[in-house]
């Protein structure tokens, strides 16, 4: 797996997203540098999974078509002498 790696704005706005569930649900309040520590630890140490699930859940989307289009090309197969 790559690095997860967020745009400056992404940061700051995963940033300010943490310091305010901090804030309103814990009544916590932590700066700007903390939250980004918290993010890169949330990154390295809980987004492997998030991203791990989002892969799974992409193949499956795909295992699914890719049966649909075997599907649609054996209904439009015509007969022939020939078996397979």
């Amino acid at each position: 797996m790559s690095e997860i790696k967020f745009t400056p704005d992404e940061v700051s706005i995963l940033s300010k997203k943490i310091r305010m569930y901090l804030s309103e649900e814990l009544d916590k309040d932590i700066g700007q540098f903390d939250a980004q520590f918290l993010l890169d630890f949330i990154s390295d140490e809980i987004g492997p999974y998030y991203y791990n699930r989002g892969l799974y859940d992409a193949q499956k989307i795909l295992e699914n078509k890719l049966e649909s289009i075997t599907d649609a090309i054996y209904e439009i197969e015509k007969s022939t002498d020939f078996r397979k």
